[in-house]
């Protein structure tokens, strides 16, 4: 049986730490890396036998890559402490583990919690690499959304994991609009000058993607509601990114003191 570490990166994770903890109860090892949690996070964290770490918060791929390095077995699984693994999913893996991983890392679909319901088993999932080889994968640097990445063949698995992040239509615009402002750097560093164009192409296209392709219909007023935010994320990341060139390029004006930040609200840095 090939032993597997199970990393998580924790602030103020309370309300979702213990189902996800639950999950990989089965793991060999369990490593928490908290950033000064002052809610019951460590207090679950230590429940479930995890060994616990403390960092200030680094930014997401330096923090992941923190805990990644205090892992001590080979095969290591990511998830975000609002994640747990589906019954499905822990066979699959635990399967895997005992035949031999052939791949260098393998993807698991995402089924997102929408608002007052789970996505419907037929939404097309989101797919994250997250069960890699140490040895031939790292953390990437993008600001906001952070991910393991290996050097070699990736397969998929078959059993999904739940996320609980978006309990709110609230919370949700709201870390999308942290988000759009974290994205902001990364568009700059990759394509120079914003687009403005974009704002009137992309957000359509956003909304069709996810509510048609994806199939969020499904989902009823969950789904439309969703790929609207969506739309609207996709809006925002342009037109942060426009704003933040016209600040520089305008003598004498500055980005004002309540734009917002990376981190989403919530204090959920995972």
């Amino acid at each position: 049986m090939t032993p597997l570490s199970v990393f998580v990166t924790t602030l103020d994770n309370a309300r979702t730490l213990g189902a996800c903890l639950a999950s990989v109860a089965w793991a060999d090892e369990i490593v928490v890396l908290d950033s000064g949690s002052s809610d019951a996070t460590l207090e679950i964290a230590r429940r479930h036998g995890a060994r616990i770490a403390h960092q200030p918060f680094l930014g997401y791929g330096a923090q992941k890559r923190t805990a990644l390095a205090l892992t001590t077995h080979r095969w290591v699984l990511l998830l975000d402490a609002d994640e747990m693994l589906s019954p499905e999913a822990q066979d699959e893996i635990r399967a895997l583990l005992a035949a031999g991983p052939e791949a260098a890392g393998y993807t698991v679909p995402r089924r997102e919690q929408l608002f007052w319901r789970m996505s419907h088993p037929r939404v097309r999932p989101n797919r994250f690499l997250r069960l890699f080889d140490k040895t031939r994968g790292t953390i990437d640097d993008l600001a906001v959304h952070a991910a393991p990445t290996v050097d070699g063949p990736v397969q998929r698995l078959r059993g999904a994991l739940f996320h609980f992040g978006e309990t709110s239509i609230r919370a949700k615009v709201a870390k999308v609009t942290a988000y759009a402002a974290g994205m902001v750097p990364t568009k700059r560093a990759r394509h120079g000058r914003a687009r403005p164009w974009m704002m009137l192409a992309y957000p359509p296209l956003a909304f069709f993607r996810a509510y048609v392709l994806k199939r969020q219909y499904l989902d009823g007023w969950a789904g439309f509601i969703a790929a609207v935010v969506m739309a609207f994320y996709a809006f925002l990341k342009h037109a942060q990114w426009l704003e933040a060139e016209r600040f520089e390029s305008e003598p004498g004006l500055r980005m004002p003191p309540d734009a917002p930040t990376v981190s989403p609200p919530g204090r959920d840095r995972v």
